[in-house]
């Protein structure tokens, strides 16, 4: 009889661990299809549009004149690669430098109180980060193209990229503390014994050794500046032209779909154009990440 209790109990056990890690494994697969999904289901809601006109067409067209047909999402990616790209090289020194004073210099009081104020920018509303602004960035940069020879309303490039590099910079400086921090403590002691500068350890071997991670937070950082909507609208202008300068109104992909998208659902083509500007948005942030990734597998390496 006691064999058997605990034959049954024995059984029972196994019952529970297959089954519980039966549920742990689909929750996984659906995590690892649900990129595929998303992709199939924007492609197949802007097919309507693919199968009217070229792909190179689309995407390298500079007419976008849908009531004629005509949709090309040039301007729309320029202004977006313009405001990305302008947003990390503004807020990447910034997070870098304040990571490395957080961690390697700053009092570790500091660094306490410094959490919950980069907890309190991540959670501010977009919209608000928007009406900032425009209460003080466009004014500020109009006056700074007025005093440089190029006059504007100060609803340009450069103000979305201002606004964008402010609200993910809590997001990368965030990352990139804790990427610094999980470098071992035993290799800048042993840069130090052996003579090296705070500074040169940190160049050398802190850097050095957190240069994945460092390249993993920028590249998150990227496709989250990428696909950031409200705030951007609001202070970048939103006029279908190409931007060649910083001080030129811009319309990224984002704002194209929030400003047109509950209108113009009735409209096939229209609808599935925005569809397909997602589409667009979805391929570039998953190529952003695909390279950030590669590049994390060859630094690993060569480190």
């Amino acid at each position: 009889m006691k064999n058997f209790f605990l034959h049954f109990f024995r059984v029972g056990r196994q019952i529970k661990d297959k089954f519980h890690s039966s549920w742990m494994f689909f929750c996984l697969i659906l995590v690892f299809v649900m990129p595929f999904l998303l992709g199939l289901g924007l492609f197949y809601k802007s097919n309507l549009l693919i199968r009217d006109q070229s792909l190179l067409h689309l995407l390298f067209s500079s007419n976008w004149h849908p009531l004629k047909g005509e949709f090309g999402f040039w301007p729309f990616i320029v202004s977006s690669l313009w405001i990305t790209v302008l947003s990390i090289l503004i807020c990447g020194p910034i997070c870098l430098l304040s990571a490395i004073h957080l961690t390697h210099y700053a009092k570790r009081w500091v660094l306490k109180l410094m959490h919950p104020v980069i907890d309190i920018l991540a959670g501010i509303p977009s919209v608000i980060y928007g009406v900032w602004g425009i209460i003080l960035v466009v004014p500020f940069v109009s006056r700074l193209g007025a005093s440089m020879g190029h006059p504007n309303s100060g609803y340009t490039i450069l103000s979305g990229s201002i606004v964008l590099s402010i609200m993910i910079i809590p997001f990368v400086l965030n990352i990139l503390i804790e990427v610094i921090r999980t470098v071992p403590r035993e290799l800048t002691e042993a840069s130090l014994s052996l003579g090296a500068t705070k500074w040169e350890t940190i160049k050398k071997v802190v850097l050095r050794k957190a240069f994945p991670g460092i390249i993993s937070s920028f590249g998150l950082g990227i496709s989250r500046a990428f696909g950031e909507t409200i705030a951007v609208l609001m202070v970048v202008g939103n006029v279908v032209k190409i931007p060649t300068g910083v001080f030129q109104p811009g319309y990224p992909l984002p704002a194209l779909i929030a400003n047109n998208y509950g209108e113009m659902l009735s409209i096939p083509m229209y609808d599935s154009a925005l569809m397909f500007s997602a589409l667009i948005l979805f391929v570039v942030v998953t190529i952003f990440n695909l390279g950030s990734r590669y590049l994390i597998i060859h630094s690993e390496k060569r480190i």
